[in-house]
């Protein structure tokens, strides 16, 4: 097993190598992975209902898994595409590591149509908890914070379209 190293801030910056020609570039996207205890297929289709678009569910008996753990209708792998071209994967939590409410991250919605963007919001927050309304803030556009119904963190912010 290596050492970990730390890196000094800004020190990746320096070394940096050139990016490649565009021709040579890959399609890269970053996607929340969220991991829960046993709720995975809930909390998967719970986001499905809320931002549209196809799931697809793989469970760990989909791929042989036997025995009591992990249970074979639990989440292996979840994958939820949306209409608007994000993607959102989840799964159940490993065998005797609990999941628990993710801390330190949240998932951020944003774009320039407020009405979307609040009723997402409002539909996130159906058996969470609104930490800040979505409403106009210092800044100018229209924010707010919920935590939905599985511990996850909600971010939405709509671009104030007179910016």
């Amino acid at each position: 097993m290596r050492a970990r190293r730390r890196v000094p801030p800004g020190a990746a910056g320096r070394h940096r190598p050139a990016p490649p020609p565009e021709e040579a570039r890959m399609s890269v996207r970053l996607n929340p992975y969220l991991h829960f205890e046993s709720t995975g297929r809930e909390a998967l289709e719970f986001y499905r209902s809320v931002l549209g678009g196809e799931l697809q569910i793989m469970t760990f008996g989909d791929m042989g898994a036997e025995g009591p753990v992990p249970p074979p209708e639990g989440v292996m792998h979840g994958y939820l595409e949306t209409p608007d071209g994000f993607v959102l994967m989840a799964s159940d939590g490993e065998p005797g590591r609990e999941a628990g409410a993710p801390t330190g991250i949240s998932v951020s919605l944003s774009g320039d149509d407020p009405g979307k963007l609040g009723g997402w919001f409002t539909a996130l927050a159906e058996g969470g908890t609104i930490d800040v309304p979505f409403e106009k803030q210092m800044w100018g556009d229209l924010f707010g914070q919920v935590t939905d119904r599985f511990g996850v963190r909600w971010l939405g912010n709509a671009a104030d379209p007179q910016a």
